[in-house]
């Protein structure tokens, strides 16, 4: 008897040359930290975000946003205003610093930070505080957020921006690949995302000499000494030769991962979209997705739960949508701005199978699944 095997939300999917990378590593004896293929996978990035552009490759995204707000000069003190409707990897680097989250909730268009609610909270900690540091916002599931009306109240108020594009490698908003639209932007390279190097992430700049700080905070804060000499604190947050060998394998099919994804994504809508209890995100003009992760908002919590449940009698994973941070009991005690846009996304929407390797047979069974769901 056959047993059926569990389709994953968003499993790992090697290109085929990853081995070839880390085969020369491993021959060379570039096991150490550092190597050609952190060199090689910095400057594979750089070629497909653009030629201006510097990267520094680290051990993930959090990590990335981490230094990120140290370039910022962030500390304690400090407020820095943080999308709500995230992983708390976006938020938690906040805490590192000693600083204090602010959490803004999100727009209906993008699901991403309400450019309303930001400006509307900078204008009440200017008034009883002071101008926050910084504003981390997010490219949720691969759709990009508002970058110009964000940016432009950025500019406003002299505010840096942090461009958490952890799940949005391969979008671009107006034609502008994300990650590069903002002061620092960031990526992530975990085994669920769009390519992956295991554990990994980068820290995207625009001027070499912030990525050479990024390095120097990232590799311990070695001053340049025949002896360990160290005048700031630092951290072990650099990308290691080997998995940086099977990101330079990976970036040799993102623009086919992109396909296979946003295909995911027009398999389920084109399916799906008949029912009045599911809706899906659309892209605003100018807006490109890579639909990292497909998306449904249904019409209830029970369809929600009908869904998931579901799907996991068939041993087929899928997730609902981030709980907002402002939500989050470690957060509970942190101001947030708030209209109940992420908190009924949390409760009405479900993260679809989104793999890049899911055969169409799988994309079958997901799909005959949901259909059976009681009063879909």
């Amino acid at each position: 008897m056959l047993t059926k095997t569990k389709i994953y939300l968003s499993s790992p999917h090697m290109g085929g040359t990853e081995q070839k990378f880390v085969a020369e590593a491993f021959e060379t004896n570039w096991i150490a930290p550092l190597g050609p293929h952190v060199d090689g996978f910095e400057n594979d990035i750089r070629t497909y975000l653009g030629e201006d552009k510097h990267v520094a490759a680290l051990s993930s995204g959090t990590a990335a946003i981490h230094l990120a707000l140290q370039l910022l000069h962030v500390s304690k003190g400090d407020e820095v205003l943080c999308q709500s409707f995230t992983f708390s990897a976006s938020a938690n680097p906040i805490l590192y610093q000693g600083a204090t989250p602010i959490f803004i909730d999100s727009e209906s268009d993008t699901w991403n930070m309400s450019p309303e609610l930001l400006e509307i909270a900078i204008k009440d900690r200017i008034e009883k505080y002071k101008k926050p540091k910084a504003i981390i916002a997010v490219h949720l599931y691969g759709m990009p957020y508002k970058a110009n009306e964000i940016n432009a109240i950025a500019e406003k108020y002299e505010i840096p921006v942090i461009e958490d594009s952890a799940e949005a490698l391969g979008s671009t908003y107006f034609d502008q690949n994300c990650a590069t639209l903002s002061d620092i932007g960031i990526l992530s390279f975990n085994g669920n995302k769009i390519i992956t190097t295991s554990g990994g992430g980068a820290l995207i700049t625009n001027t070499q000499s912030l990525k050479e700080k990024a390095v120097f905070l990232s590799t311990q804060a070695r001053d340049n000494a025949p002896h360990y000499e160290h005048s700031s604190i630092g951290y072990n947050y650099r990308m290691s030769n080997v998995l940086a060998g099977i990101g330079r394998g990976q970036m040799e099919v993102i623009n086919d991962r992109v396909k296979a994804r946003r295909k995911n994504f027009d398999f389920y809508k084109a399916n799906l979209s008949q029912y009045n209890t599911i809706e899906f995100l659309e892209e605003p003009q100018g807006f490109f997705s890579n639909r990292w992760i497909t998306c449904i908002k249904t019409d209830s919590f029970e369809t929600r739960e009908q869904i998931r449940l579901t799907l996991l009698k068939d041993d087929i994973e899928s997730r609902p949508l981030w709980k907002p941070m402002h939500m989050q009991p470690v957060f509970k005690d942190c101001l947030h701005f708030t209209n109940g846009i992420s908190e009924d996304l949390f409760d009405k929407g479900l993260c679809l199978p989104s793999g890049s390797n899911l055969s169409q047979d799988d994309l079958d069974r997901v799909l005959n699944n949901i259909l059976k769901t009681p009063n879909l």
